[in-house]
């Protein structure tokens, strides 16, 4: 259940804890269609066969992939309703410590640092956690800055 505020109650919370979103899976095919969209076709994410002798075990997710999923999982923990748009403005602190399988399972754990007024929107501070299933380390950790507009 995500945590769910207005836009005028996001610029007057102060540190919450948002949970963690449901697991994810992901599969080849995401990553092939990433790769796609990228142009980076590098063979530990799309070449199955050779990924298996490779350093990993087999075909691992890109990184900016994993990265990309942060809208979906953060939506999940964080709704804000009364806003129009919202951007991503940054990441402060992000780190990939660690690879995610091809057929592994990701989720989102989130806190809300701070938020601030930033010319006609507000500005929130989240620090977030991918972690993978069974897995002691996290695919990565960031403070995203997201800016919504009313």
């Amino acid at each position: 259940m995500p945590t769910t505020m207005t836009l005028t109650e996001l610029a007057e919370a102060g540190e919450t804890d948002l949970g963690t979103s449901d697991w994810l899976e992901v599969t080849q095919d995401m990553v092939n269609q990433f790769a796609d969209a990228t142009l980076d076709h590098q063979w530990i994410h799309i070449d199955v066969e050779r990924a298996k002798d490779g350093p990993f075990g087999g075909p691992i997710a890109h990184g900016f992939l994993t990265l990309s999923f942060l809208p979906h999982l953060v939506g999940q923990i964080l709704q804000v309703t009364e806003v129009s748009a919202g951007v991503n403005y940054g990441l402060d602190k992000l780190r990939f410590t660690s690879p995610v399988p091809v057929g592994g399972r990701v989720r989102a754990n989130g806190r809300l640092l701070e938020t601030q007024q930033k010319g006609q929107g507000i500005m929130a501070r989240v620090e977030v956690t991918v972690e993978i299933e069974g897995s002691d380390r996290p695919a990565l950790i960031a403070t995203w800055l997201i800016l919504r507009y009313p």
